[in-house]
């Protein structure tokens, strides 16, 4: 029997443990604004199609099939099938997902990822998490149970959404970095402060009980540390190369938990429900619109909201209010060159998945996720409005001080770059174009 199943979780147990976490959370599910059990939503009721579904209709239909392996189950043959690089592990160990059971400092949950879905795997479970983005759905939450050899991939609806449809995922099914501050053995109080993180998070903000790896100067965060005394301890927790002295990393596919994996991880969670949050909203304004028999709205007051609704996506592709890096951030070349590798470059060689890493992320401060399933599928109103507001950011139109931190050269770049190699721009972006010489 391999050794992932000693002490195996059925799930109703470990979803009660999730439902306990749940009664905490900043706001529950129950409490959102957007009510997704009902019209034009229907969550539950709605057939998924992505990522995650594709492979299950593989697995039933014999096309592909999991290999196990004695040390970690179905998890190599898993991401394999997801496309998901092993190179992307980041390692979590404050007990604050479904499987709170497991997690410990000596015992840390693995996430895998991709640019739109995620594996989470911890050893010693016969549970692998699984969640994706959906054009209908935002984020669909799943579990795979590696106890058995026929292994079979099972939707998780409400008993993810319980912590994944809150104000922490600006309050649409959706994925979250959350840093807090654990105790010896991974446990967090819920009354203790805690920060959801993005690429606008201060360095000193990020990544309480998460384990991290990598250089960073003099930067200081909150990994690789643990409450004493009520203070958080960080003496030595900085510029780690990899975690052997903290646990037996033997049993995981590495011994890092990257952290410029983190860093990545951290804008794309939020950027993907930034783009989730606008077309829902934009979704049930229109039910609204087309249900209200009195007063209509008018196209003025139709353009306006429409407006107001793409204006943050914008941003966070732009990576408004990024927080500067004070000193050069270095990770796994692995992870570096596998990111790199999953999208397109113009005829000069560029890549809105260039690192920069000296002072900010990327090279070229316009997310890759313009390239993603979720944005060609929002709205199409509403895909068109961000095209046009980007393309006046992005022309020095709009010089508006969200925008400051693009300089001339930036604008042009990115302009260049996007014009090159994103498929469905507006017909002024191409007529328009900048010359490449």
């Amino acid at each position: 029997m391999s050794n992932i199943q000693i002490g195996s979780i059925r799930l109703s147990r470990t979803l009660a443990l999730c439902f306990f976490f749940a009664m905490w959370t900043t706001r529950l599910f129950a409490q959102l604004d957007i009510d997704l059990e009902k019209e034009p939503f229907r969550y539950t009721e709605t057939e998924a199609n992505n990522r995650v579904t594709r492979l299950s209709d593989q697995l039933k239909a014999k096309e592909i099939k999991l290999e196990q392996t004695r040390e970690h189950g179905y998890l190599r043959s898993i991401l394999a099938a997801l496309e998901i690089p092993e190179s992307s592990q980041v390692l979590v160990f404050s007990k604050t997902s479904l499987q709170i059971r497991f997690i410990s400092r000596q015992n840390p949950r693995a996430v895998f990822f991709n640019d739109d879905t995620y594996v989470g795997w911890v050893h010693g479970s016969s549970l692998i998490e699984l969640s994706t983005s959906d054009p209908n759905l935002g984020a669909a939450f799943y579990t795979l149970d590696m106890a058995s050899w026929k292994p079979k991939i099972v939707r998780a609806d409400y008993d993810c959404l319980g912590c994944h449809a809150t104000s922490m995922t600006q309050g649409v099914p959706g994925h979250v970095v959350r840093s807090v501050l654990p105790t010896f053995d991974g446990s967090v109080q819920p009354q203790k402060e805690s920060f959801i993180t993005d690429h606008s998070s201060p360095f000193s903000k990020r990544w309480g009980g998460w384990y991290v790896t990598g250089r960073h100067g003099e930067m200081r965060h909150m990994g690789n540390a643990i409450l004493r005394a009520d203070k958080l301890e960080t003496d030595g927790n900085d510029n780690r190369d990899d975690l052997r002295s903290e646990f037996n990393t033997r049993d995981y596919l590495a011994p890092y938990s990257d952290i410029v994996a983190l860093m990545v991880l951290e804008h794309q969670s939020q950027m993907h429900n930034a783009m989730t949050r606008a077309d829902f909203t934009l979704r049930q304004m229109q039910f609204d619109w087309s249900n209200k028999s009195t007063n209509p709205i008018t196209d003025e007051e139709r353009q306006y909201e429409l407006k107001r609704i793409a204006a943050p996506v914008v941003q966070s592709l732009l990576f408004t209010n990024e927080a500067a890096l004070t000193n050069e951030v270095s990770g796994r070349p692995e992870f570096a060159a596998d990111f790199k590798s999953r999208g397109p470059t113009d005829r000069k060689g560029r890549s809105l998945r260039d690192f920069d890493l000296k002072t900010r992320l990327f090279k070229y401060p316009c997310s890759y996720l313009i390239y993603s399933p979720t944005f060609d599928t929002l709205q199409p109103t509403l895909r068109n409005e961000i095209y046009r507001q980007m393309y006046s950011v992005l022309t020095g139109k709009d010089d508006s001080k969200e925008f400051q931190h693009l300089s001339p050269a930036m604008r042009t770049d990115i302009l260049q770059i996007l014009v090159e190699t994103k498929q469905d721009l507006p017909e002024e972006w191409k007529i328009n174009r900048i010359d490449r010489r």
